[in-house]
């Protein structure tokens, strides 16, 4: 009897071989070298796929700026809050503005309008009681906390005022300056 070591390939016996595919015909190397292109071109494809779904626009939204409405709705006017204890007269009365023009309404180009809505200095005044000393100090504050947030450049707070087309920023910056004042212990 004959060994398989010992055979032919002129003996009779059938030969089987496994059949030739593309996959087995590549080498180590072409193979590596065609999925890192698969891979390359799928990485691609999410790239742009990302850049697409995070897109957005430039658009800025300051919001301290978006208008705010409760969501319970009230029929009552918004009054004034007592001050809490150990503020200060100048922190006070920056509260009460900002109350102030939130009940009464914002207006430009003048202290008071015809509606009775009021400007910044405008509601400092009402609110001051006819203390100008108190009036002038809160003015000062008003003005210092323009400055902070918006540079050296702004003349006056009537000026800083009639600058903008809604009352939400000068509320805001009676907001700040109230607790500057507080801060300062004016």
């Amino acid at each position: 009897m004959t060994t398989p070591a010992s055979l032919s390939p002129t003996d009779s016996q059938p030969t089987t071989t496994a059949p030739v595919t593309a996959r087995a015909a590549l080498s180590m190397e072409a193979r590596l070298a065609a999925t890192d292109a698969a891979m390359t071109v799928r990485l691609d494809e999410a790239t742009v796929a990302y850049e697409v779904n995070t897109a957005h626009p430039a658009t800025v939204v300051d919001f301290a700026d978006v208008v705010t409405v409760p969501l319970t709705p009230t029929l009552q006017p918004v009054a004034a809050p007592a001050p809490a204890d150990g503020t200060s007269p100048v922190a006070s009365l920056l509260e009460r503005a900002r109350h102030r023009m939130q009940a009464d309404g914002w207006c430009s180009g003048a202290l008071t309008d015809e509606r009775g809505a009021v400007c910044l200095l405008g509601a400092i005044r009402k609110e001051a009681g006819g203390n100008r000393s108190l009036e002038s100090e809160a003015a000062a504050v008003v003005l210092d906390a323009i400055r902070r947030q918006f540079g050296d450049h702004v003349d006056s707070v009537p000026a800083f005022n009639d600058a903008h087309g809604s009352g939400h920023t000068p509320q805001r910056i009676l907001a700040d300056a109230a607790r500057l004042a507080d801060a300062r212990g004016l």
